[in-house]
């Protein structure tokens, strides 16, 4: 598979791609590369082992701690979210279950407007106040917008609203419940909710615009929470694919829940429980935010893994997409 890896680095440099790219069939690495620079100001270049911040991709980890605790009897699909959380969220409908939320069907109002530019600021006040989900409720308290139940609209409240459910109910910061019940059981070593004001070395910088030095430091919470923001690498998102897949984080069954198509998902883009279907036998997550982009595409069937990362608003996209043709021009 050198045509492959060649014609992705052709692509790269063609596009000014910034970020990192694997593509995993089987046993086999056919690709594990990294293009641009990880931080501008110093000239640190990507390399495989650079941890991007995954934006959106990381609700699929709330969803499976969400069902982690379904399957301990702690929550169950049907749990009225209202009656967790009525005195915090008043205008919550009563009808809004769990389920609702992680198939994006409960009719919540948004806190922020998904579909503005990246570069605008999005929050209020200071982004070092959002770590733990509970520092969002006084954002989350709004108008419902649609019947519980009717329609898929993506909602990026929903999930904070699964975060504080998760903390109400261990106890616990939404961030620990996420590497206890998913990172742990699933062996990502180097998936982490990093705080952005303390970053690694082997983190890459968000940066707004592809040919500048400005961060995205004031436009996103301070630390990842249950709507986005965990760091990652290529090699961790096989691994989490294959851990999903072998049942390490949740049961076969939730698994299989999981990754159908839920009730009242759209049907020209489907959306099981924290995961995208965008086609029979595939799973995919993906997120683009400020200076944060990321699409990972697992098939199960043939043990097919394709990722990117980028620390560009939209840098993963074209790169995806060229992937994934390449891969089925080569019959990948």
């Amino acid at each position: 598979m050198r045509d492959l890896a060649r014609a992705v680095a052709a692509y790269a440099a063609d596009c000014g791609f910034q970020g990192t790219v694997r593509v995993d069939l089987g046993a086999r690495t056919l690709v594990d590369a990294a293009y641009g620079l990880a931080d501008r100001a110093h000239g640190i270049a990507h390399t495989p082992d650079t941890r991007c911040a995954m934006a959106s991709g990381s609700k699929t980890f709330t969803a499976l701690a969400v069902l982690a605790l379904v399957q301990d009897g702690v929550l169950s699909l049907g749990t009225s979210v209202r009656d967790l959380l009525a005195p915090d969220l008043p205008r919550l409908d009563p009808d809004v279950t769990i389920a609702h939320l992680l198939s994006h069907t409960s009719g919540v109002g948004e806190y922020l407007d998904d579909d503005a530019e990246s570069a605008q600021y999005l929050l209020p006040g200071s982004m070092h106040e959002y770590g733990a989900a509970h520092d969002f409720l006084g954002l989350l308290d709004q108008p419902m917008a649609g019947v519980p139940g009717a329609q898929f609209v993506y909602s990026n409240a929903g999930f904070v609203i699964l975060g504080v459910v998760l903390e109400r109910v261990t106890g616990a910061r939404f961030q620990d419940v996420v590497r206890e019940r998913v990172l742990a059981p699933a062996g990502l070593a180097r998936t982490d909710f990093l705080r952005t004001d303390e970053l690694p070395g082997d983190a890459a910088i968000g940066y707004l615009w592809p040919d500048r030095l400005r961060t995205n430091i004031f436009h996103l919470p301070i630390e990842g929470s249950a709507d986005g923001g965990a760091y990652t690498t290529t090699a961790d998102l096989r691994a989490f694919w294959l851990a999903l897949s072998s049942g390490a984080i949740v049961s076969p069954h939730l698994t299989q829940l999981m990754t159908t198509p839920a009730p009242g998902h759209d049907p020209s883009d489907p959306y099981g429980l924290g995961v995208w279907l965008p086609a029979a036998g595939v799973w995919a997550m993906g997120g683009a935010d400020a200076g944060v982009s990321l699409s990972s595409v697992h098939r199960p069937g043939s043990d097919l893994t394709r990722s990117v990362l980028s620390n560009q608003s939209d840098g993963a996209w074209p790169m995806a997409t060229k992937i994934r043709e390449l891969c089925e021009s080569l019959g990948t």
